[in-house]
């Protein structure tokens, strides 16, 4: 019985992943231009900050005015970045849109790749270990080092340049980069990153999203393989576990993360075992 229900579920997703492999077409000159603006305006604050007023230029102004804000406001966004969340949340897609989820998933390595090879070289230190405490505003935990760039930045345009690749909207993807700037300029909000890591995050994080979702519409290999979506949609369930347990020390986001997360998990256990398996019962029950 065991084995004609796994049998019954192997072949349901096959069939799932052929359908949903052709349900978004991507507007590929349009999103690259869309992209490639976006990262070119990045490049252009990020290098201006830098090379006319220094490393540290605008964290002052920006962290002060966010201080006017309520602090669970930029709790709230800055844990849009986090990745396990951007992870977790591919649960409610991945089976429907298994050629975004892919595509997201090779964008992923090329962020990560970009992040963790920069900032031990450049080696920055963060402003808690720079600035004395009573100088600006801190919300959550005080990392020192390994500041530029902005890992969270990375992640939520990574997440939000792939689906501009894939949504034909104007104003879908004005949305999404308001949220990806949002998020990054919490990132300065909170106290853990100059505006210059902000910047050279969200520009690594498009040029990511931009090369992933090309690369991952020039190559069909994994989008209906099953057992390698399932490797990731796993992956992506453990994420959405530690979302439960661990919320980084952003204490006034934790009740939302905790959503995100069960939400996550509960929409991927419905999708992917409980729908199927209740047909799989109800035509074994015919057929009897």
């Amino acid at each position: 019985m065991a084995n004609g229900l796994i049998g019954f579920l192997t072949r349901d997703l096959r069939q799932a992943l052929a359908a949903g492999g052709s349900r978004l077409s991507p507007d590929r000159p349009s999103a690259g231009i869309w992209l490639g603006r976006w990262a070119i305006v990045c490049l252009i604050v990020g290098a201006t900050l830098f090379l006319f007023c220094g490393y540290h230029a605008g964290f002052a102004r920006l962290n002060g005015l966010a201080a006017h804000a309520p602090g669970w406001t930029w709790e709230c966004l800055t844990t849009l970045g986090d990745e396990r969340v951007a992870f977790a949340v591919t649960l409610l897609f991945a089976r429907r849109y298994p050629q975004v989820f892919r595509a997201l998933v090779i964008a992923a390595v090329l962020g990560t790749l970009y992040t963790h090879s920069l900032k031990p070289l450049v080696g920055a230190l963060r402003p808690p270990a720079v600035l004395p405490p009573d100088a600006f505003n801190l919300l959550g935990p005080a990392p020192h080092r390994w500041s530029f760039p902005s890992g969270h930045s990375v992640t939520v345009a990574v997440f939000c340049g792939v689906w501009m690749y894939f949504l034909g909207s104007g104003w879908a993807r004005a949305a999404l980069i308001l949220i990806a700037v949002a998020v990054g300029l919490s990132r300065t909000a909170v106290g853990v990153h100059w505006p210059v890591d902000v910047a050279a995050g969200l520009t690594g994080g498009i040029l990511a999203a931009w090369l992933g979702a090309t690369l991952a519409g020039k190559h069909s290999w994994g989008v209906r393989e099953s057992r390698i979506h399932l490797f990731f949609v796993l992956v992506a369930a453990c994420y959405a576990v530690s979302l439960l347990v661990w919320d980084r020390g952003y204490h006034a986001a934790a009740g939302m993360q905790r959503l995100i997360g069960l939400g996550a998990l509960a929409y991927g256990i419905g999708v992917y075992v409980l729908i199927p398996g209740l047909r799989w019962r109800r035509l074994t029950k015919g057929a009897h």
